[in-house]
């Protein structure tokens, strides 16, 4: 399981996610990366929130990594950013959906040796993703893992092929399926992304029976004060029970897929 808040809010809130998710996935034995952003720059309106500061987020990452003995994940938009997130211990560097073609910025992530979590982008087939991973691999890193996130439906929504799951599968690296970001409405007149949280187990389920070999899952305490992407988290006082859900789904499939 990928999880943890969109984006570094504070200290005292990301530590206590990250506290809770620990906690939910050493007890049923589930490997966790941690995820949160130490920036967001992709987003619709100007005033969004974009972070608390490139270095207080980066030094709260690094924090959790050490005091929490968790490995952690976050996302980098250019090219000389890899090193500098990779300089404070992060363990793998996310590739947003939006940049997933951008070739110096995923040559600069494999430069760094860490593991490369790309999401494919939502205006990309599932099988272009091989493309975007052979960016990696050409330069000696095969630490790769790609996350699919819906793909673009209309101007305001996202739908997901489950057949790409697999497509993705045979390129030979572990494939995550995103349940909170695939239920996006994007592209609202608002500016500020909509969301269908109440189908995120549905989603989780079903990427885990066709095959998929982790689950992304944005949560928060409180997503409706949740400072970015809010509209489709999953509460975090919902993620034990989606855990429960999809255990005896992955081990019906377990040998099959």
């Amino acid at each position: 399981m990928i999880a943890g808040p969109c984006v570094v809010e504070g200290r005292e809130i990301t530590r206590d996610i990250a506290s809770t998710l620990s906690e939910i996935c050493t007890k049923y034995d589930i490997p966790l990366i941690f995820k949160a952003s130490y920036r967001k720059a992709n987003r619709s309106r100007y005033d969004s929130f974009t972070g608390i500061g490139d270095r207080a987020g980066l030094e709260i990452l690094q924090e959790i990594r050490e005091d929490f003995k968790l490995p952690v994940v976050t996302d980098i938009h250019l090219p000389s950013e890899a090193a500098v997130a990779a300089s404070y211990g992060i363990d793998m560097l996310q590739i947003p959906a939006f940049l997933c073609r951008q070739t110096e910025l995923l040559e600069a992530a494999a430069e760094t040796g860490k593991y490369v979590n790309i999401k494919k982008g939502q205006f990309l087939s599932p099988s272009s993703m091989g493309f975007a991973a052979e960016k990696v691999s050409h330069k000696g890193n095969r630490n790769i893992v790609l996350t699919e996130r819906g793909t673009q439906f209309g101007y305001t929504d996202l739908v997901i092929d489950f057949r790409g799951i697999q497509t993705m599968r045979t390129f030979g690296y572990p494939v995550v399926l995103d349940a909170t970001h695939s239920l996006q409405e994007p592209n609202q007149a608002s500016g500020v992304t909509g969301g269908k949280p109440e189908m995120i187990a549905t989603i989780a389920r079903a990427g885990i029976a066709a095959g998929a070999d982790g689950i992304f899952i944005e949560t928060h305490p409180d997503p409706s004060k949740a400072r970015s992407d809010g509209a489709n988290m999953l509460k975090l006082s919902m993620v034990e029970d989606l855990i429960k859900q999809l255990i005896p789904i992955k081990d019906a499939i377990r040998g099959i897929l």
